[in-house]
């Protein structure tokens, strides 16, 4: 499987699936064992724009368990009673958290020692296989026309993270809208130079 289809409208703006790559294929497999996880908790850490809250709302709609996006962001106190409240119902929970796993600092001691004891799994750099579904997923999404040649052209010369494939298709559409053109190589370097900048060695 190279992709997980969304069970659910999540708009129009967001992507309507997963792409599943070398970056998160084991993250993805162990969310589908969530009842083997230590204490049926999981964290997900993985850098920003990386399909986390996209992860973590297929999660629930499986019916997998519930999940916490962003957890960091929400009061420790009231992230430790979901906890509890989690293991008194014998539900899987899954929290998200942008970063990696030691930039994540709990100061609540209950807390941090029940969450330490997680499942903890990180998502990582797309290789180029998976960038290429990445910028073709954004193209899709914007109606951009971006075929093999484009992924071949963009791949080697691109930033390796799920951020930089968005960026850099979002740079390529308003190019090509302003110049009221479909994107071509000229336009694809003219990205290319604009987000990772000029003097950024780049392939012939």
């Amino acid at each position: 499987m190279s992709q997980i289809v969304l069970p659910l409208n999540v708009g129009s703006a967001a992507p309507s699936r997963i792409v599943i790559g070398n970056a998160n294929r084991a993250a993805l497999e162990a969310l589908q064992v969530a009842q083997t996880w230590p204490f049926r908790t999981a964290i997900l850490f993985g850098p920003p724009r990386s399909a986390k809250s996209l992860i973590a709302r297929w999660f629930m709609e499986s019916g997998a368990g519930e999940a916490i996006d962003d957890a960091p962001q929400m009061d420790e106190t009231e992230l430790f009673h979901r906890w509890n409240r989690a293991q008194e119902n014998g539900t899987p929970l899954l929290l998200t958290a942008t970063g990696g796993e030691g930039e994540w600092r709990i100061a609540l001691p209950d807390l941090a020692s029940r969450l330490g004891a997680a499942l903890h799994l990180q998502i990582g750099t797309p290789d180029d296989e998976m960038l290429g579904e990445l910028i073709l997923l954004h193209a899709e999404q914007r109606g951009l026309a971006l075929g093999p040649d484009a992924v071949s052209y963009l791949v080697p010369r691109a930033e390796r993270s799920h951020i930089g494939a968005e960026r850099l298709v979002a740079t390529i559409d308003r190019i090509s809208l302003e110049r009221k053109a479909p994107p071509s190589q000229g336009i694809w370097r003219e990205a290319l130079d604009e987000v990772m900048g000029p003097s950024e060695p780049r392939l012939l």
